[in-house]
């Protein structure tokens, strides 16, 4: 008796199974989440995303000249705005000497080649914790994206290589690119999270710009996990719109969409692995419930194989090390 089949010899040993590899992840994958704050020679650690830090500037610069040195190419800025610069209205999100204008500034003043990419939203600016301005309620949508034009415009100008909107307010990208192009920035790009969900897994990111909403929740303008095909109608529109890369965030929980919206645009696939995934490997890691650098490891490569083409996540550094060991 004889299998004309054996599956197993391409598992037979590291080299082989190397060689048939279908998903490859590398360091050049990877954007880097940065959270900024005011101050300096400031590195405090986010409670619930152990092993992670908010940063002053002059830290902060000297991190990117680490990461770059270590391959790592992309960076995703996000800053932490003070109390008394918070209001209904966003205005210090386009502020000149605002601190992600100082912040975009002084890191392409050191490390040029280092892609930088920015928050676009108004939730760590509002007073209300939201992404957009409320009026009686709600969230209104066409007065917000006009804030987010101005936001990503000061960014462009700052120096800003990709805006990347995370709001969820509709119609944000075609006029974000038109501002772009009608304002000499035809080389910026847009990176639109265009399937954001309202996910339980984004609470250790609200601590860390302690930017959580003040009432209510943010399920009218984010999206129902319960749905699939929604996400496809919106990363098709934001390509429609002029989006240059499409994100989907959450990452763990939505690897099926990861796939579904790659099968359906031609534009480059990011995904966030968010903070709450973070902190799940982190906390069990802890209890000494898994190991670490292999959950690190197969939990990227899940997100990659589902089709992702870049993928934010904070384990960036580990992966990166694991990777080159």
């Amino acid at each position: 008796m004889y299998l004309q089949k054996r599956s197993r010899i391409l598992r037979s040993n590291p080299a082989i199974r190397s060689l048939v590899a279908e998903t490859h992840l590398k360091s050049s994958d990877f954007i880097v989440p940065l959270f900024i704050d005011e101050g300096k020679d400031i590195r405090q650690e986010i409670s619930s995303m152990p092993g992670y830090f908010r940063n002053s500037l002059d830290v902060t610069i000297k991190e990117v000249k680490e990461l770059y040195a270590m391959g790592l190419k992309s960076i995703l800025l996000f800053v932490k705005a003070k109390d008394e610069v918070k209001d209904n209205t966003g205005r210090e999100a386009w502020n000149n000497d605002g601190l992600m204008q100082r912040s975009i500034r002084a890191i392409k003043d050191v490390v040029p080649e280092m892609v930088l990419m920015t928050d676009v939203a108004l939730d760590p600016y509002s007073s209300y914790g939201h992404d957009g301005i409320v009026k009686n309620g709600q969230i209104v949508n066409d007065e917000t994206v006009e804030a987010l034009v101005k936001m990503s415009l000061s960014h462009a100008e700052a120096g800003a290589d990709f805006v990347a909107p995370s709001d969820m307010m509709d119609g944000r990208i075609g006029a974000i690119r038109r501002a772009l192009e009608e304002n000499g920035f035809s080389q910026t790009g847009i990176m639109a999270y265009s399937a954001k969900y309202a996910s339980c897994f984004y609470g250790p990111f609200r601590d860390a710009l302690d930017s959580a909403p003040g009432f209510g929740d943010k399920k009218t303008y984010q999206m129902d996990y319960a749905n699939r095909t929604e996400a496809v109608k919106e990363a098709l529109q934001d390509v429609e719109e002029g989006a240059d890369i499409v994100m989907v965030k959450p990452a763990l929980s939505y690897l099926d969409i990861i796939r579904e919206v790659k099968n359906a645009v031609h534009v480059p696939v990011s995904a966030y692995n968010i903070s709450g995934e973070y902190a799940m490997i982190r906390a069990a890691a802890k209890m000494g419930w898994l190991d670490e650098n292999k959950a690190i490891l197969e939990t990227l490569t899940a997100i990659k194989r589902a089709g992702a083409d870049l993928i934010a996540t904070y384990f960036a550094r580990e992966a990166t090390r694991l990777l080159n060991d």
